[in-house]
């Protein structure tokens, strides 16, 4: 059995074993499994309605799993990306409301640049830090997750005095009057493109760019990547720059797509802290993300519909998330039997 075949039946194993163990957890907690999975599989593809709300959940899922992977095929590891989609939601909702009068060719653009910017600027922080101090980026990038929370709700307050931002303008929007008709007007909006875009924009960096090559190089062997004449502090500052582009326009998925504000949080939104599971589960790899994420967003949504149709708590689902990532994570586990598997029936 070849690497590859392995590389790919891993993650769909750790899947399937987290759905059993899950059904087995649903059994002793006394809940049908059955009627708790046809209720999940209808809160995902029920309707149009509800399978537009599930393509709008995974949209922030692929951009969050992106910024994680990258880091990850960079050697390092991006704890921040929560923080960074934060300060990206709050630079896009701010461009979007305060700006008046451009068209929507311009005023989308950007607020998206502007969200790009702020999350490439959080990171670049951990970066830096990392680069000319050698202080550990997990370190600096789960505090800078609580700061970037509450200079957010701090900017909030600020900018209207209440709760809450105003609402962007229509120019600076991802939704599309269109996408809400065809989905019986779900959330869904154009940010879908934007993430299946950055998917191919991080697969052409990391395999088809010098750029690519120095930043993959760094990431292995930093001693060797500076003997062939590499800098390999501008290389770590620069893979954890771009990593915060992706976090960033995560965030503006949120501004300008699904709420087109942005409230005061007393905690985080939990999706770039998913991204690292969604990175984990697609192998760090821009299309592994992609069905990472659409696993991730699916269950996320058609949780919701678990509680009403089946009398099941939203919290079975996070087991069984939580169960998923598991398996995953004893990926060496289920790759030494399907090697063990694979050397016997070549034998035979």
């Amino acid at each position: 059995m070849s690497n590859r075949t392995i590389n790919i039946l891993v993650p769909i194993i750790s899947v399937i074993l987290g759905l059993i163990v899950g059904a087995i957890v649903m059994v002793v907690t006394g809940y049908d499994p059955i009627k708790g999975y046809t209720a999940l599989w209808n809160g995902i593809f029920g309707d149009i309605y509800t399978i537009g709300e599930t393509i709008r959940q995974i949209t922030p899922y692929i951009l969050a799993g992106l910024a994680v992977a990258f880091a990850f095929r960079t050697g390092l590891f991006n704890i921040g990306v929560e923080g960074q989609l934060i300060m990206g939601w709050a630079a896009a909702t701010y461009v979007g409301f305060a700006i008046e009068g451009l068209p929507k060719l311009i005023h989308l653009p950007l607020a998206l640049i502007a969200a790009a910017a702020a999350g490439a600027f959080w990171a670049f922080i951990a970066g830096y830090l990392k680069a000319r101090f050698s202080i550990h980026e997990v370190i600096v990038t789960i505090m800078l997750n609580y700061t970037a929370l509450h200079i957010a709700n701090a900017l909030i307050k600020s900018w209207s005095g209440r709760e809450r931002t105003d609402n962007i303008a229509q120019t600076a929007s991802l939704s599309s009057p269109w996408l809400e008709e065809l989905t019986q007007y779900s959330r869904l909006h154009w940010g879908i493109v934007i993430a299946i875009v950055m998917v191919f924009i991080m697969w052409f960096i990391l395999e088809r760019t010098t750029l690519g090559f120095e930043l993959k190089s760094v990431g292995f062997n930093k001693n060797a990547a500076e003997y062939a004449g590499m800098s390999v502090k501008k290389n770590i500052i620069l893979a954890m720059t771009i990593s915060g582009v992706f976090a960033g326009l995560a965030g503006a998925m949120e501004a300008l797509g699904t709420f087109g504000y942005m409230a005061i949080r007393s905690g985080f939104t939990g999706i770039g802290f998913d991204g690292i599971a969604v990175a984990l589960l697609g192998a760090n790899t821009p299309l592994g993300v992609v069905f990472g994420a659409t696993l991730f967003g699916a269950l996320k949504f058609g949780a919701t519909n678990m509680p009403n149709a089946a009398n099941i708590p939203l919290e079975i689902v996070s087991i069984i998330i939580a169960l998923i990532i598991f398996f995953v994570a004893s990926g060496y586990v289920i790759r030494l039997a399907l090697e063990k598997f694979g050397k016997k029936k070549e034998g035979k």
